[in-house]
């Protein structure tokens, strides 16, 4: 299917285009070690870009070549990946957090030339690559002086300039690989004019996005969520960003960039709001009767409003207790977020309605790494908390469900759109699998429109299962739900083809010892999860919170409390977050066996 692509359709002219109207803004906020940031201009960014465009070119990189990185975000990755699209080259972009084995196989498969990584400690691990990958003809290091570092390279092109050349919107710009719960990564093919079109479609919903605007990047632009609503959005309407040096730095970070908006996941918002009720909570008395007040009135103003009513009375009020309670909690995200952006998983009602009762809205959104992301968004113009918005301009989203069991109100989720990939890298049969011939994408999630058009998530059909009752369950669904509970850190539900769904927890044993300690217990995770009386007020806990929004049989039976997290390192997640369910399964294979014996 052909489809018109709106100029500029290619990240060459897009990053000139932005340089060209705010060459003097600044456009990267970087941490200088002494508590505070210094400003680095698109002019000078755009420098660095001409140069290690040439630096490149120098050495041979040219069109269809790969240029991979291993790095977190810094303005070194967002330099080599523009002056490799002045090359017509691939971009290839790695979590610095991965597996070595994992960056070998992503280098090989898409047969990387030049590699940057951040540091001597990850070129360490990979400087014996070129031995096994004949394509690898350099690998140099942002972090080091020497011969085949940043500089040396921006210096090489500085004393040979070329001029870029310009892609066509059909040209592939990057290939992000997913992680795959169960198989080899996929390297996905996003083209110029799937990004160039995801990131001027959703910015048109955001009309408070302008020059002033700074967004502090705390996601790995190696994922499509954040390449094209935070860094390619971020060049076209001028504004600035700076940098999370690390998730426990995350409330310094805050406090020192005082961003104006957020492109952010559902986690971060859940951890800050338990954060918010837990110090409430503790500090009792006049602070706790205040607080719950402001809740109360915010909650009692913005149901008005949903209405179209308004109270005089309520809003006095509201605007007293804002300023005694609720600017407290902005002064602690800087003092200035006025909005978020949130993707990954659907915001919980009760925590997404708080962050609007406090003046931070968050808009939901959905799509995945092959639809470069975005399919739906939420917006100040269009919002519904609970859904993920409505289709982008110049998509089309249809609804199939013919593969739903009888009576079902959603199906599975099909994408038409400039959005669409390519295909996947040297994997012509998985390709297949998601591309329709009429040009549609099979995306694998099952969802339905209400009668307003806002898109709801309800499952995911590779992760939904059938209990031996002959009962559907969507156990993310009721994951996310239990992860709201203060006691927990994480969760897991499973029940394919058995009488009942178990569940797999993780206490979050910060908050636990607040229970121990009132018990006069000990603390030590080892010796709660042996404490009976703590798994059983777990248990009842999570069996309460439950049963107000889920079906008897949806609510596990058994649980197994554990002491280990599921995390990127010990496999049992994705670089994206996504749980590999059948890794934790083998894992605890015994212990699930004798839930239902």
């Amino acid at each position: 299917m052909n489809w018109t692509y709106e100029k500029p359709d290619n990240l060459v002219e897009w990053w000139n285009e932005g340089e060209k109207k705010y060459g003097g803004n600044v456009l990267f906020w970087v941490h200088n070690g002494r508590g505070t940031v210094d400003p680095v201009t698109y002019g000078e960014i755009g420098e660095r870009i001409r140069n290690a465009r040439g630096g490149l070119a120098k050495l041979g990189i040219g069109e269809g070549d790969a240029v991979g990185i291993i790095s977190p975000n810094r303005p070194e990755w967002a330099v080599l990946s523009y002056a490799s699209y002045g090359r017509k080259a691939r971009f290839i972009p790695m979590y610095e957090k991965e597996l070595w084995q994992t960056w070998k196989y992503i280098i090989k498969d898409s047969a990387v030339k030049f590699l940057m990584v951040s540091s001597p400690e990850i070129y360490e691990q990979v400087k014996d690559f070129p031995k096994e990958i004949p394509t690898l003809e350099y690998i140099y290091i942002i972090d080091s002086d020497g011969e085949n570092s940043m500089v040396a390279l921006e210096e090489l092109g500085k004393a040979s300039p070329v001029e870029p050349l310009v892609p066509g919107h059909d040209d592939v710009a990057v290939l992000i690989y997913t992680s795959g719960t169960t198989a080899a990564p996929k390297g996905v093919l996003l083209t110029h004019g799937n990004l160039t079109y995801c990131s001027r479609a959703g910015y048109r919903l955001y009309p408070e996005l302008e020059e002033s605007q700074v967004g502090i990047s705390m996601l790995p632009w190696a994922h499509s969520y954040a390449l094209s609503a935070e860094l390619n959005n971020w060049v076209q309407f001028g504004g600035s960003l700076g940098f999370m040096r690390d998730v426990s730095t995350l409330a310094e970070d805050l406090t020192i960039i005082k961003p104006t908006y957020l492109i952010s996941v559902p986690r971060v918002f859940n951890k800050i709001y338990d954060g918010i009720q837990m110090k409430m909570n503790d500090a009792g008395g006049m602070k706790k009767k205040l607080f719950d007040a402001a809740c109360r009135v915010a909650k009692e103003k913005r149901e008005l409003a949903e209405k179209g009513q308004s109270s005089p009375g309520v809003n006095i009020k509201h605007r007293l207790l804002d300023k005694l309670v609720f600017s407290k909690v902005r002064d602690a995200m800087g003092g200035r977020v006025t909005g978020a952006l949130t993707a990954s998983a659907a915001m919980n009602k009760e925590i997404a309605e708080f962050f609007y009762d406090i003046g931070i809205p968050t808009y939901d959104c959905y799509g995945l790494t092959e639809t470069a992301p975005a399919v739906t968004m939420n917006s100040p113009g269009a919002w519904r908390i609970g859904s993920v918005g409505k289709v982008l301009e110049g998509q089309e989203v249809v609804i199939d469900k013919s593969a739903s069991e009888e009576g079902a109100v959603d199906g599975e989720i099909i994408v038409y759109g400039p959005n669409i990939m390519k295909g996947y890298h040297n994997k012509p049969e998985e390709t297949a699998k998601v591309l329709m011939p009429d040009g549609g994408f099979r995306t694998g999630d099952r969802g339905y429109f209400d009668e307003d058009g806002f898109l709801w998530i309800t499952g995911r059909i590779k992760e939904q299962y059938k209990l031996s009752n002959g009962k559907y369950v969507f156990p993310a669904v009721i994951e996310e739900e239990i992860k709201l509970l203060p006691y927990v850190a994480n969760a897991m539900v499973y029940g394919d083809g058995k009488p009942y769904n178990i569940c797999l927890v993780l206490p979050d044993f910060e908050v636990t010892k607040r229970w121990a300690d009132q018990k006069g217990v000990s603390s030590d995770p080892d010796d709660l999860l042996a404490n009976d009386e703590f798994k059983a007020m777990l248990t009842e806990e999570i069996k309460g919170h439950l049963n107000k929004n889920f079906g008897r049989y949806e609510i596990p039976e058994k649980y197994l409390f554990i002491g280990e997290d599921f995390t990127v390192e010990n496999n049992m997640l994705t670089q994206t977050m996504k749980l590999k369910r059948r890794v934790v399964i083998d894992r605890y294979a015994g212990e699930i066996e004798s839930l239902y014996s």
